[in-house]
C-alpha cells in the first residue's frame, strides 16, 4: 500500500512537471516593416501572426543539422548570414555526404515580396520552402516525417512548439510554418542606397556611385527594379549553357519551350557578399557579371526582350557601376545578432 500511494504522489508529480514544463505564455507579437516607399508585402500569415516565439523556435530550427538524415548540415550550412545568407564555397550547393547540387543556392533575404522561390520557381508558397531542400537527395535526403519524430522525441522542442502553436505535439505543418517565421523577418532595408534614397546624412553618393546609379537605371533597372533590386520575373540573360549541368531553367517546371533558360531574377542586395554569381555560380566576381552584359551575351529567340538592346559600358563606367552595387550591402544585416547562430543549446 505505501508502495501504491508512492507511485500515485510520484505520477501526479510527473504530471504536474509536464504542465508547468508545457504550460502556454503570452507570445511576444512581432511587428513586420514596411519601409517607406516599399510595396506591400505578397505573403501575410494570417492562422498564426509572428510573434517574438515563433521567430526563435525557427531560427533555432534554421540553424539545426537535425534536419537532415545524418543531423551534418543545417539549413545555415548553404545559407550563411554574412553572405547575405547564401553560400560562397562552392559554385554549386553541398550537401550531406559531400554531395554536389545542381545550382547556387539563392540568397534568402526580402522574401515576403517575392511570389515564386528557387531558381526555376518550383515553390509558390515560402511555407512549403524548407521541405524542397529538406527532402531533396543532395541536400539534406529527409523525409518531413522523420524529422518531426526526431523533434517530437525532444522535450524542449516539444515546449516551444506548446508555447508557440499551442500543441506540444509537432507536426510537419508547424515544422514548416516555424521556420518560415524565421526566413519571413530575414529583412534587408538598411544599405547606403537606402540612406541615399531617404536622405540621411551618412547616405551621401560620392561621384563615382552617383554615375553608377544613373547608369544602373538606364541599363539595369528593368530586372532588377529598385527597391528591391528584383522584378521578380523569370529572365533569359544571355548566359551560354553548361555544357555539364545542362540546366534549362524554368522550362523544367513548365515544360514550355518559351522559358527554357531564364531564371528567377535574383536582388542585388547585398551583392558584394554574395558571391559566386548566377544560378550555377559561374562567375566569381562582379566585374565578370558586368563584362558579361557588356560584351558576353549569347542572344537567342528567347532572350530576354529587356536585353535586346545592347550594353555599351567604357571601362570607368564599368567601375562607377560596380561602386553603385556595392552601396547595397546593408551590413546592419549581415551583423545583425538576431539573424545569428542561437547561443542556447538543447
Amino acid at each position: 500500500m505505501k508502495n501504491l500511494r508512492l507511485l500515485i504522489v510520484t505520477s501526479i508529480l510527473s504530471c504536474l512537471i509536464t504542465f508547468v514544463s508545457f504550460a502556454p505564455i503570452e507570445l511576444k507579437k512581432t511587428t513586420f516593416i514596411v519601409p517607406t516607399g516599399w510595396p506591400q508585402p505578397l505573403y501575410s500569415s494570417t492562422k498564426y501572426p509572428l510573434t517574438e516565439e515563433g521567430f526563435q523556435l525557427g531560427r533555432t530550427l534554421f540553424y539545426d543539422p537535425l534536419l537532415s538524415r545524418d543531423s551534418s548540415v543545417s539549413c545555415a550550412s548553404c545559407h550563411n548570414q554574412s553572405n547575405s545568407f547564401t553560400r560562397v564555397d562552392h559554385a554549386q550547393s553541398r550537401g550531406i555526404e559531400g554531395r554536389k547540387g545542381s545550382r547556387n543556392a539563392p540568397a534568402l533575404l526580402n522574401l515576403a515580396w517575392k511570389k515564386l522561390y528557387m531558381w526555376d520557381g518550383a515553390v509558390n508558397n515560402i511555407e512549403v520552402l524548407a521541405l524542397a531542400p529538406m527532402t531533396n537527395p543532395n541536400e539534406m535526403d529527409e523525409t518531413i516525417e522523420h524529422v518531426v519524430k526526431k523533434l517530437n522525441a525532444s522535450s524542449a522542442y516539444r515546449q516551444q512548439f506548446n508555447q508557440v502553436f499551442g500543441d506540444s505535439v509537432v507536426t510537419g505543418q508547424h515544422l514548416l510554418l516555424a521556420i518560415t517565421q524565421f526566413v519571413i523577418q530575414l529583412n534587408s532595408f538598411n544599405a547606403k542606397y537606402d540612406k541615399y534614397i531617404r536622405k540621411d546624412v551618412d547616405g551621401k553618393f560620392t561621384n563615382e556611385e552617383e554615375h553608377g546609379l544613373q547608369l544602373f537605371r538606364q541599363h539595369c533597372v528593368a530586372c532588377h527594379t529598385e527597391p528591391l533590386f528584383s522584378n521578380n520575373q523569370f529572365e533569359n540573360n544571355g548566359l551560354p549553357v553548361d555544357n555539364t549541368l545542362q540546366d534549362i531553367g524554368r522550362m523544367k517546371v513548365t515544360q514550355n519551350p518559351s522559358d527554357s533558360l531564364t531564371f528567377n531574377v535574383p536582388s542585388l542586395r547585398n551583392i558584394e557578399y554574395s558571391a559566386p554569381y548566377m544560378h550555377d555560380g559561374r562567375f566569381t566576381e562582379l566585374a565578370q557579371v558586368v563584362n558579361h552584359y557588356a560584351s558576353g551575351i549569347v542572344r537567342s529567340g528567347n532572350l530576354s526582350k529587356k536585353l535586346s538592346v545592347p550594353i555599351l559600358l567604357k571601362d570607368d563606367e564599368k567601375k562607377d557601376l560596380i561602386a553603385f552595387l556595392m552601396t547595397l550591402t546593408d551590413r546592419d544585416y549581415l551583423l545583425n545578432a538576431r539573424y545569428s547562430f542561437p547561443k542556447e543549446t538543447k
